[in-house]
């Protein structure tokens, strides 16, 4: 998830006149509800997170498309008011990702567990922590070492700081079967009222 609960990104894997069903990056199945109210967009090639700049220095923005444009298997963004518990956002935009910039994810997804995990914290024991989620929705361990630093909002934290329920993102390598971390980031824990935190997608 990222901007605290206000979105999501997934591959869509059905379609409706109302809805797309994705699959997240941490392998969920969601259902994003659309109205005549939504805006739906789509980003530019060499578009990233913010909008492309023209060889002008003008910002060229996303094009409006229409819910049709947007085909199973497409990679897409979507803000709006998470339910966690129902697993459905109702969305004020959804925006059809680049492909180069889907492909750019597939390729990030398939790295997962081999250069970093993202999930929530289920169990920690002295320098392992264990963590649920990524593609498969599976635990997944890794430990800590003298190298490894941890960061929570910007802001330097050590591992002490983390705690169970907390959602993370790990940088780092597999070394002799165990994952090793070098960076630990701390999105915290989902607020009252069941709504996730933020995660950002994979750069």
């Amino acid at each position: 998830m990222w901007g605290e609960g206000r979105g999501t990104v997934g591959t869509v894997t059905a379609i409706a006149a109302d809805h797309f069903t994705i699959k997240t990056e941490l392998g969920e199945t969601y259902t994003i509800n659309f109205s005549v109210n939504t805006r739906i967009l789509k980003q530019l090639p060499g578009q990233g997170r913010g909008q492309r700049q023209s060889e002008g220095g003008e910002r060229t923005p996303p094009v409006a498309i229409k819910p049709t444009d947007i085909q199973v298997g497409d990679a897409i963004m979507a803000g709006g008011e998470v339910d966690t518990t129902a697993k459905s956002l109702g969305a004020v935009m959804i925006m059809l990702i680049d492909p180069e910039r889907a492909k750019q994810m597939r390729a990030m997804e398939a790295n997962y567990g081999k250069t970093w995990l993202m999930g929530r914290v289920t169990a920690i024991k002295d320098l392992r922590v264990t963590i649920e989620g990524g593609p498969d929705k599976a635990a997944h361990e890794f430990v800590a070492d003298e190298n490894t630093s941890f960061r929570k909002r910007r802001e330097p934290v050590t591992l002490a700081d983390v705690q169970v329920g907390d959602m993370l993102r790990v940088e780092g390598a597999v070394k002799d079967s165990v994952f090793v971390a070098t960076t630990v980031s701390v999105m915290g824990q989902p607020p009252a009222g069941g709504r996730g935190p933020g995660s950002g997608q994979p750069q």
